[in-house]
């Protein structure tokens, strides 16, 4: 069995320009999804093989896309301007290096949940909603 540590992810957030331009967000502490899904849609009928329920593929989503970070307000407001945008902005999720593997993706941010305990570093949660199809390299 094979595995592979998950030190080394990176999130990037595109210029908007063209070409683009990504650069990596700091203090990523762990990163989810995209949690890509897809509706299915039953076939099964009285004719169906041996009592087997089948199915039919339908619309996929590509989910959500999590990340927990160290919150620097410095580094991460250009995030909560990402909030303001109504058109999808073009991100990039890079497994760890050894993997050669990277998620490109149109998002919107749609959550960011900032934390400042007392007795710990300031913390984020943070929330995108992919738009349209992830590009998988």
């Amino acid at each position: 069995m094979s595995a592979v540590d998950g030190f080394g992810c990176q999130f990037l957030r595109s210029d908007g320009e063209s070409p683009a331009t990504y650069t990596a967000t700091a203090g990523v502490t762990s990163v989810g999804g995209p949690e890509i899904e897809r509706e299915n849609y039953e076939t099964t009928a009285h004719d169906s093989a041996e009592k087997w329920r089948t199915f039919l593929g339908g619309l996929k989503d590509g989910g959500e896309v999590s990340l927990e970070l160290r919150y620097d307000p410095r580094d991460h407001d250009t995030l909560i301007e990402d909030f303001e945008d109504d058109e999808p902005r073009d991100y990039r999720l890079i497994w760890p290096e050894i993997t050669g593997a990277q998620w490109d993706f149109q998002a919107i941010l749609t959550g960011f949940s900032p934390e400042g305990p007392f007795d710990d570093l300031l913390s984020a949660e943070v929330t995108f909603k992919v738009s349209g199809k992830p590009v998988i390299s």
